[in-house]
């Protein structure tokens, strides 16, 4: 038997992959079950998916902008096209019996193949607006599955609410091996600032520039994507004070080892506002701050983050709208009064899904009828 996962190349589609992968494993432990993927070349979903034992394919990632651009034209008359055939072609030889699909311009081709030769296809959303890729491959899609409640677009009769697939591994971290991983000293209370896996400009410099005030409170550990280590290791440096340095902790990227004990050790959370985020720090019991992309397709970042924070687990900070005083003061107004952190801890929980891999899996496996 074989299934093939698809999804877009960033880290938002491929973690989500990697929790059903193994919970599929976790499910049906015999050796004839074998997973590929296709999609777009990107090193760092495929070194993630080979460690799960993943054959994983490329091809070629065009896409259409929602804006004018000469790019448009050269990925709709050539890259297109020829994912389209690349795709036919692995299609050809690997032959699966169902296609898994986590959306993205580098998905569409694949479905689409899929949709020809008659193999079911699986689908799942992360976020509340579908990108354009889903709302195509929903058509003939036979199970869709979604991560909020109220999710647009869909079929209602073809979709069921599952939350957002995350790795349990990311729960089992321990407090005691953050602080000597990270060198915390836990004299104050940890804040971690994620920029999702390629790290956000603008978080970044956010950080920079609170960074002497916010330390006299707090510690800070700081995830700033793996392009930008350097220009924030030398403004950061250029900036502290000398006798804050051992509250502040820059990382370029937490691989799992890492991020399961961070989460364990950290108090608060502030991040854009991509589905996998909001329900990592969910599963966690984390309360956070989201900061949505602004130029995110269809405003899904903010729809998330607004759909999130309507539970009471986390507040939504507009990018043009953050300032200095604004943060710090709402920083500590919740810190000096327990119960209302504790509320958000609780609300955090209450909308967490941390079962959704293993649902899709058992869904899977049922549909093939692997027992």
């Amino acid at each position: 038997m074989k299934i093939l996962f698809t999804g877009g190349g960033t880290g938002g589609h491929t973690f989500p992959l990697i929790a059903t992968i193994r919970e599929i494993r976790n499910l049906y432990s015999k050796k004839d079950l074998e997973f590929f993927y296709i999609g777009p070349k990107d090193e760092f979903s495929s070194i993630l998916l080979s460690q799960e034992d993943v054959h994983v394919r490329t091809i070629a990632a065009g896409k259409i902008r929602r804006y004018f651009s000469f790019q448009n034209f050269i990925d709709i008359l050539f890259k297109i096209p020829w994912s389209f055939l690349q795709s036919f072609y692995y299609l050809v030889r690997i032959d699966p019996q169902l296609v898994f699909s986590k959306g993205g311009s580098g998905s569409l081709p694949v479905t689409l193949c899929a949709g020809i030769f008659r193999i079911p296809v699986f689908l799942h959303e992360s976020d509340i607006v579908p990108g354009l890729s889903n709302r195509i491959t929903s058509r003939w899609a036979k199970k869709i599955y979604i991560s909020f409640p109220r999710t647009e677009y869909f079929d209602l009769s073809k979709t069921t609410l599952v939350g957002n697939p995350i790795r349990l591994e990311i729960m089992n971290g321990s407090k005691e091996k953050a602080k000597e991983l990270f060198n915390l000293t836990l004299e104050k209370p940890v804040f971690l600032f994620l920029g999702g896996s390629q790290g956000a400009e603008f978080i970044n410099d956010f950080v920079l520039m609170i960074l002497n005030n916010f330390l006299q409170d707090f510690e800070i550990i700081h995830v700033c994507g793996m392009l930008n280590l350097k220009g924030v290791e030398t403004e950061a440096r250029a900036v502290i004070n000398k006798d804050l340095e051992k509250y502040y902790h820059l990382y370029s990227f937490l691989d799992e080892e890492k991020l399961k004990h961070a989460y364990k050790a950290v108090d608060f959370v502030m991040s854009r506002a991509g589905a996998g985020g909001i329900f990592e720090v969910a599963a966690m019991g984390l309360p956070s701050i989201l900061v949505p992309l602004p130029s995110a397709a269809a405003n899904h970042q903010a729809k998330n983050a607004y759909s999130y924070a309507e539970t009471g687990a986390a507040i939504v900070m507009e990018q043009d709208n953050l300032t200095l005083n604004f943060f710090l003061e709402k920083i500590k107004y919740i810190f000096v009064r327990p119960q209302a952190l504790e509320k958000m801890k609780e609300e955090a929980l209450r909308f967490s899904k941390p079962m959704a891999a293993k649902t899709i899996a058992r869904n899977i496996l049922e549909y093939l009828s692997i027992d």
